[in-house]
């Protein structure tokens, strides 16, 4: 069990930005990053709209614990 760096500071105030800066490695949160930009662009999503921003919520949600999450339509990750 690897020891990763984790963030400068909590990514956005309240209690999940600091549960996610105490639980979460720089390492998940920039792959988070990645994945929440390729979700945002290829479905389109419009962050003036609380319905597309709660999706992305949960799908953080789902990203950052391990469960399975949403996937942009027709992306196949590198192979290592």
């Amino acid at each position: 069990h690897e020891e990763l760096p984790g963030l400068d500071r909590p990514p956005y105030p309240g209690a999940k930005g600091e549960d996610i800066y105490n639980n979460v490695s720089r390492k998940a949160w920039d792959e988070w990053q990645k994945h929440q930009t390729m979700l945002i662009n290829e479905r389109r999503l419009n962050m003036m709209n609380a319905e597309d921003r709660k999706f992305l919520q949960q799908e953080m949600d789902k990203f950052l614990s391990g469960e399975d999450y949403a996937k942009a339509d027709g992306y196949v990750p590198p192979s290592a």
